[in-house]
């Protein structure tokens, strides 16, 4: 979709901002430059949509040499967003994302249906904030407002100034969450330009590491960029924690969980004791007849009358199938639990759980062979999942079983941890 041939951009003086650069965006791939101050990144982007022309070399996109195109036609057909949004302060938010088709000439019905389709996508209200004015939203929303305004004609292409760099944390890493599963659905060829490996990292289908002088150092997946950094400054501005950068880019993978012993939720409670007295065990995972996780239950709950379901305590560390070793990782530490469950995305099945040694073992072989998407074209993949805002939690509402908020020998926080055995057990229920 997007190429440059041997670009270099000089400036009056000899200073060069872009050295010789050959680099091609595939079509839907979301390409992070990164680098130093300095390095050339957002020059390289700005030649993109001729903001500034090439002093040498060629650029296409989607096979025509952009120098033969009129720049303001050019313009319209690709969306821009930046570091400070650059809303219009007097115009509301339905007129700033309208800019573009008001320009292409685009009638009142169409313009503001696009509006509204829009701020739906990314997480506004259309009946709330249509008619507010910029000066009335948090930082975080008029990020969103430009993101919007930037895909208002619907362009094949998107380029991103370090558009979450001047948020919070908290927001910047909602916005980032909220990007990747935009992107999922609009599959934009995107240039997006950041100082930070991590947001490169976790962003990225493809990442080009820029040196000063505009030279490019390394131009490769995130996980092959982890794995083997092409030179010294790469290793170096990757940084010496790369090994543990790599499990935002690892998925969980089935090969790795154990399968603790399960009890059907529909089961008698003196069953269920006397399955895990013949089997050794003191717990077991409750599941429910479709195979949903329910919960677990502890060898000493299962007495008196009634089925397992009802007496199934809460699993609070689980992750979908397509999550990263990253978030996997994070609860665990989360729930101070020992292990975490793994679910099959589009079912809620259960699978298995995921114990440190899994993740320890995941990510070793990981890192030793490269693996990851290593060499091939990124764009349509999936990368590993983040968890998900708004997920339904096992044990919580309808998916959820009685007696879960962690009494009768369990806290809250420990509530996915084998009975037994500490909230820092290593093992999966029934060890």
């Amino acid at each position: 979709m997007i190429r440059l041939d041997h670009v270099t951009k000089r400036y009056p003086g000899g200073s060069v901002a872009v050295d010789d650069l050959t680099l091609e965006v595939g079509e839907g791939e979301l390409c992070v430059l990164v680098g130093p101050s300095g390095c050339g990144k957002t020059t390289t982007m700005r030649m993109v949509n001729r903001l500034t022309d090439p002093s040498e070399g060629r650029i296409s996109v989607g096979g025509t040499d952009i120098a033969t195109v009129d720049p303001v036609e050019l313009r319209r057909g690709i969306g821009y967003v930046i570091q400070q949004v650059g809303l219009f302060p007097h115009l509301t938010v339905a007129q700033n994302v309208a800019t573009v088709p008001r320009l292409l000439g685009w009638n009142r019905a169409r313009t503001a249906s696009r509006t509204g389709e829009l701020l739906e996508l990314v997480g506004l209200d259309p009946g709330t904030f249509r008619d507010r004015y910029p000066d009335q939203l948090s930082g975080g929303q008029r990020q969103r407002v430009g993101v919007a305004r930037a895909l208002a004609a619907d362009p094949p292409v998107l380029l991103m100034d370090e558009p979450f760099g001047a948020i919070d944390p908290v927001t910047r890493d909602r916005l980032q969450q909220e990007f990747l599963r935009l992107q999922a659905e609009v599959r934009k060829t995107v240039v997006f330009v950041t100082h930070d490996i991590d947001e490169a990292v976790r962003l990225g289908d493809r990442i080009a590491v820029f040196r000063q002088g505009g030279v490019l150092e390394q131009y490769a997946t995130p996980a092959d960029l982890l794995a083997r950094p092409a030179s010294a400054f790469v290793e170096d501005f990757v940084g010496t924690d790369r090994a543990l950068k790599r499990l935002s880019v690892t998925a969980v993978d089935a090969a790795d969980l154990e399968h603790p012993p399960t009890v059907d939720a529909a089961t008698g409670l003196a069953e269920a004791r006397r399955r895990m007295e013949s089997d050794g065990v003191q717990t077991a995972v409750v599941v429910g007849s479709d195979g949903s996780l329910r919960g677990w239950i502890g060898r000493r709950h299962a007495d008196g009358d009634g089925t397992v379901g009802e007496r199934a305590r809460r699993i609070a560390a689980w992750v979908e199938d397509d999550a990263s070793l990253r978030a996997a990782f994070s609860e665990m530490l989360l729930h101070d639990a020992g292990w975490v469950a793994v679910l099959e995305r589009t079912s809620n099945r259960y699978l298995g759980v995921l114990t440190p040694d899994g993740l320890h073992a995941a990510l070793r072989r990981s890192i030793d062979a490269g693996q990851d998407h290593a060499g091939q074209d990124p764009a349509g993949q999936e990368r590993p999942g983040e968890d998900r805002p708004g997920r339904e939690r096992p044990g919580d509402g309808a998916v959820g079983a009685p007696g879960a908020d962690g009494r009768d020998g369990a806290t809250s926080r420990q509530a996915g941890v084998a009975p037994g055995a500490g909230p820092r057990a290593a093992g999966p229920p029934g060890r």
